[in-house]
């Protein structure tokens, strides 16, 4: 879309065609999207698809609809433009921790610690994978390049998993999915369920006590779930 909004910079002359540009004013498209995805992350994490209004994700980004529509074609558009812009910031991060560097069980240690305060500090990102769950994964099953983001981390939890079998600390028999599963599972729960929770047995799963436990307890669970 880059290529629409700045062609036709170079000389030319009177008679030539303006070039598409995008409604309204913009000096810096690819900073304007990043700011309507990072409003709309909100807007569909706290409302869902269905909730979600387009006219408050214009207001709050002071951009205007035909613009979002101009960059993303739809409401639909922009949500899954949202739910790949959630899972490449994680599977970023996931990329620098440097897992290679440590030994096995240290590795797999910083990898749930990683992911339990990934998703203890980006309820909106659970929000969103909890409301893609109601729509029974449909918008997700369109997104090629979510399936293609996720292939890195299950490499990385495998590779980790082998040096971890060939160095005698872990099991062998274990799937590198069920492993993902198991951290995320574990890590997910301390956020989505929250509230109903830590309302049914008087929990404040928001102090730093409480997190610290549960970060602690929540590693050694997956860990003695790989180990030998």
């Amino acid at each position: 879309m880059n290529e629409l909004v700045h062609a036709g910079r170079g000389r030319r002359s009177r008679s030539a065609a303006p070039a598409r540009k995008p409604p309204g004013r913009t000096n810096d498209p690819e900073r304007t999207q990043a700011n309507i995805l990072e409003v709309a992350e909100a807007e569909f994490g706290e409302k869902g698809l269905a909730g979600a209004r387009i006219d408050e994700i214009a207001e709050a980004t002071k951009t205007s609809k035909r613009m979002i529509y101009y960059y993303f074609g739809s409401k639909e558009g922009l949500y899954l433009a949202v739910l790949e812009e959630s899972y490449r910031r994680v599977r970023d991060v996931e990329s620098e921790l440097k897992l290679q560097d440590l030994d096995p069980e240290d590795a797999l240690r910083r990898l749930v610690a990683f992911t339990f305060d990934h998703h203890l500090h980006h309820e909106n990102y659970i929000r969103l994978v909890m409301s893609e769950n109601i729509n029974r994964g449909q918008y997700m099953a369109q997104s090629q390049r979510i399936q293609d983001l996720n292939v890195p981390a299950i490499a990385a939890i495998r590779h980790l998993y082998e040096r971890g079998v060939k160095a005698g600390a872990f099991r062998k028999g274990l799937d590198p999915v069920d492993i993902h599963a198991s951290i995320s599972a574990l890590s997910f729960f301390n956020v989505s369920n929250r509230h109903t929770f830590g309302t049914i047995f008087k929990l404040d799963m928001l102090s730093p006590s409480y997190i610290a436990q549960r970060r602690a307890n929540v590693t050694e669970m997956v860990v003695r779930f790989v180990r030998k």
